[in-house]
């Protein structure tokens, strides 16, 4: 796991958080909603398929959102998001493993359990039909990518590199999201997707879904990550910040 100092002192106090939190004595076993599939009925509904994030608030951002998360995940739905992510992590970011429970319960779309899940026991804190690993986070990748789908879980695995995305691939990653924000500065640039999706080999590209992250919020910014290859976008401060509905269906509507 990557804790030097070149990270941002938020994102290592984060992963030390992480590091110390105990896991459940128990194995959790998923009957998953295909993400893909959810991807697929976006498009042919028109939609440009979004994971809207239910995200109470984070290291970089003002404030705290404090509607009740069932509420604003229907609400996204309603919107027309293809899927949700949703924080679990409680220090900095406000989340919970019952929110997600609430938000799974509550709607008919793939969740995304959206923490820093650095080893096996972590993952069963609760079920949720996809879970991220960040491959900069992760020693064993393979391992724990493949403990995940044991349980049922689908999984989205984060770079920001090409040697990051070369790395998720060859653990076998099928899911894939790309990071705009560097995790050590905190800091967004949209061309980190264009510049690394250039790595993902054309054989490899038609089995593969790409997902691009942070820094989407506006419809330029939706057609600049599809342009670049974008199967699907995860957007969390541009819905947040608002009207969740309004905004959800701002950055799915193709017209």
């Amino acid at each position: 796991m990557d804790t030097s100092e070149e990270l941002a002192p938020a994102v290592r106090s984060i992963l030390a958080a992480a590091e110390a939190r105990t896991a459940p004595d128990r194995r959790v076993s998923v009957d998953a909603r295909s993400l893909p599939a959810a991807f697929a009925a976006a498009e042919a509904d028109g939609r440009v398929p979004v994971v809207a994030e239910v995200k109470p608030t984070s290291p970089t951002t003002d404030g705290e959102r404090t509607d009740d998360p069932v509420a604003l995940a229907e609400s996204m739905v309603a919107g027309g998001a293809a899927a949700l992510s949703v924080l679990t992590e409680p220090e900095h970011f406000g989340g919970s493993p019952e929110t997600l429970r609430r938000v799974r319960a509550a709607v008919d779309v793939p969740v995304l359990r959206k923490d820093f899940v650095l080893r096996e026991g972590q993952l069963d804190v609760v079920e949720a039909d996809v879970v991220l690993l960040i491959a900069r986070f992760v020693d064993d990748l393979e391992g724990l990518l493949t403990a995940a789908r044991e349980r049922g879980f689908q999984v989205l695995v984060e770079a920001h590199t090409p040697a990051e995305l070369e790395r998720a691939l060859a653990a076998g990653a099928d899911l894939v999201g790309v990071n705009n924000r560097d995790l050590a500065e905190l800091e967004v640039d949209l061309g980190t997707f264009e510049r690394v999706v250039e790595a993902v080999p054309a054989a490899t590209a038609e089995s593969v879904t790409l997902i691009a992250e942070s820094g989407i919020a506006t419809r330029e910014t939706v057609s600049r990550m599809r342009d670049a290859g974008a199967d699907g976008l995860l957007v969390g401060s541009a819905i947040m910040d608002g009207p969740v509905r309004e905004n959800t269906e701002r950055l799915t509507d193709v017209n």
